[in-house]
C-alpha cells in the first residue's frame, strides 16, 4: 500500500466539509480538543484545518462558546439584475429593510453627471439595511431624479423600490454595474452586525428606465460571507489562439 502524503490538516478539512454538508446553519461543530483526539494531531493542526473553514465563511467562532456552521452565503448572478426582496424570496429567506435616511438633498458632482443633471440639483436619497431572516446583508443607498420626490412617501421597510419606481411611471428596463472588494467602518460594522475591518462587496449600478434614461443610482455594501456574486463569462477564442501560438498567423 503506498503511504498517504496528504497534509493531516487538509483530511481534517476535508472531514468537516462532509459533515457540515448534512448539518444546519449554527449547529455546533467539535472543539479543537475533540478534533485533536479523534485524528490524533496536534491543536496547531486542528485550529489549521478549521481556520481555512472560516475562512471560507462556512464556519464562524464564538469566543468561549465554540465553532459553529455559518449560513450559506446568497447566491446572484451578475448577469441579472433581480429586486434583493424577490432575490431573497427565491433563495427561501424573508426579506425586510431597515429605512435609515429617505430625503432630498444637493447631488454630488458624480451623482449629477451619471444621472445626466445638471448643476446645482437636488437627488432624491433612500438608504436602508437590507435583511434576509432578520440577518443585516447589505446597506444600500440609493439616488433618484429630483422629478422621482414621490418616492419619499413610499414604504421601504416592506416595500419594493422598483415596484415604487414603476408606480411613479418609471420601469427600470436595463443597466451595468461595477464592482469591487472593501472592508466596513466602524459604522457599517454596527449597522451590519459585524466587526470593523470586514470583508464587503461593493456594488455600483446604475439602472435606466423603459425610454433609456437614468432613473437610479445605487451603491450596495454587502457582507462578504453573506452574499456571493456568480459570474458566467465567455472565453475570447482570438485571445485564446494567440496565447496557444505567439507569433502564428492563424
Amino acid at each position: 500500500m503506498r503511504p498517504d502524503f496528504t497534509p493531516r490538516y487538509y483530511q481534517i478539512e476535508q472531514t468537516l466539509r462532509g459533515r457540515i454538508a448534512k448539518l444546519r446553519p449554527h449547529d455546533v461543530l467539535p472543539s479543537e480538543s475533540e478534533l485533536c483526539s479523534e485524528f490524533n494531531v496536534s491543536r496547531m493542526t486542528a485550529r489549521a484545518a478549521v481556520q481555512k473553514l472560516v475562512t471560507e465563511g462556512l464556519v464562524y467562532r464564538v469566543s468561549g462558546r465554540g465553532t459553529f456552521v455559518a449560513e450559506p452565503p446568497t447566491h446572484r448572478r451578475a448577469e441579472n439584475l433581480v429586486r434583493f426582496s424577490e432575490h431573497m424570496r427565491r433563495q427561501g429567506h424573508e426579506p425586510t429593510s431597515r429605512l435609515l435616511t429617505a430625503t432630498l438633498r444637493p447631488a454630488t458632482e458624480e451623482e449629477a453627471n451619471r444621472l445626466f443633471l445638471r448643476v446645482p440639483v437636488d437627488v432624491v436619497e433612500i438608504s436602508r439595511v437590507r435583511l434576509a431572516d432578520d440577518v443585516p446583508t447589505a446597506l444600500e443607498r440609493a439616488v433618484f431624479p429630483p422629478e422621482l420626490s414621490g418616492l419619499l412617501k413610499a414604504d421601504f421597510v416592506a416595500g419594493s423600490m422598483h415596484e415604487a419606481l414603476t408606480d411613479l411611471g418609471k420601469i427600470p428596463t436595463r443597466g451595468h454595474s461595477s464592482v469591487r472588494a472593501g472592508v466596513a467602518d466602524a459604522y457599517e460594522a454596527e449597522l451590519l452586525a459585524i466587526a470593523p475591518g470586514t470583508a464587503l462587496l461593493i456594488e455600483v449600478r446604475l439602472i435606466l428606465d423603459q425610454h433609456d434614461q437614468p432613473c437610479e443610482l445605487t451603491e450596495s455594501r454587502y457582507v462578504g460571507d453573506r452574499y456571493v456574486l456568480d459570474v458566467a463569462f465567455e472565453v475570447d477564442a482570438c485571445g485564446a489562439r494567440e496565447r496557444e501560438s505567439p507569433g502564428t498567423d492563424r
